[in-house]
């Protein structure tokens, strides 16, 4: 039998939440083409490197050019981090390191190898970046959704940009909107405000998502008058994990579970009992059964897979009006 939550019918049974295989498919691509947009900048500067080094003569020359004197850097393995500790002349002993045991033994080609080595140091700064990939794609497609409710429903709400660290209204036009947004406020029959990864103190741990009965001007977070500290605002709170290898999909849900377990212990340990919910891109069968029991139980109040878009509609139309 559905349960139904809210008014909506949203998990039939523990099947329904397992993700298939051409969902994977789809998260995998989805990964791919990300890494390949945050990718341009580093093959344009690639690009620029090259061609600004074919106008030296020599490797040695290269020494001379300090338009390239970054590039040089970069191609000699060290990272933007790295050079803070580093002075000039430690950057020049660097840079001569490269030029002597790998440039200049290129030859005539040395222009090309500074370029792949330049290319193989931005390679591991964009792997980092990839890393933090799968949470963050899975966020921006959560929050384009529940805005896409907001839009539907009528809803009117104000954000909070990650870039100016404002609040702002919300836009005629907001396409890619979701990349930037740190917190969502909105008014039902309640102040609702939405905000990601918030440390909350309660279970003294990070928690991917929250929902205060608040306005925005509410919300400080330096300070220790801001609601966060105070238990009975807490309406809803969140855990969502954006991972699609299934390989990694139980290591998750631990995760997960483990995350949800201490909110709903350090909550009711001072007799408040928030709403709890899970979204998650790769889900098995076996974590599927856990996670349908949890919601046949009560003790997760809603779920959704962030890669069905029904059930992630649903889910977000129920943040909407919770």
């Amino acid at each position: 039998m559905a349960k139904k939550v809210g008014g909506h019918s949203l998990i039939e049974s523990a099947e329904a939440l397992i993700t298939s295989r051409e969902e994977t498919r789809a998260g995998f691509i989805a990964m791919a083409l990300e890494k390949n947009y945050m990718a341009v900048p580093y093959v344009e500067q690639a690009i620029a490197l090259k061609t600004l080094a074919s106008s030296a003569e020599s490797p040695l020359a290269l020494l001379d050019m300090e338009m390239l004197r970054a590039g040089l850097l970069t191609a000699s393995g060290l990272s933007e981090k790295s050079l803070n500790y580093l002075t000039e002349d430690d950057k020049t002993i660097a840079i001569k390191g490269l030029i002597e045991n790998f440039l200049e033994p290129a030859g005539t080609e040395f222009v090309d190898e500074l370029v792949y080595r330049f290319l193989l140091t931005k390679g591991d700064a964009l792997g980092g970046k990839a890393r933090n990939l799968a949470g963050t794609l899975g966020e921006r497609k959560f929050l384009r959704t529940l805005i896409s409710v907001f839009n539907i429903a009528g809803i009117s709400y104000r954000w909070k940009d990650g870039d100016s660290n404002t609040w702002l209204e919300k836009p005629d036009d907001d396409a890619g909107i979701e990349k930037r947004i740190k917190a969502l406020y909105w008014k039902g029959e309640h102040d609702r405000l939405l905000v990601l990864n918030v440390n909350v103190p309660m279970v003294n741990k990070n928690v991917d998502v929250i929902v205060l009965d608040a306005k925005e001007e509410e919300y400080l977070k330096s300070s220790k008058d801001s609601i966060i500290y105070q238990a009975e605002r807490y309406v809803a709170l969140g855990e969502m994990k954006g991972g699609i290898d299934p390989a990694g999909a139980d290591e998750h849900w631990k995760t997960a579970n483990s995350a949800l377990n201490r909110i709903r212990t350090g909550f009711n340990s001072l007799g408040f009992s928030p709403q709890l919910f899970f979204i998650g891109a790769a889900i098995e069968a076996a974590m599927a059964q856990e996670i349908y029991q949890q919601l046949q139980n009560e003790n997760l109040h809603q779920a959704a897979n962030l890669t069905k878009d029904a059930q992630l509609t649903a889910i977000c139309g129920w943040l909407a009006q919770i």
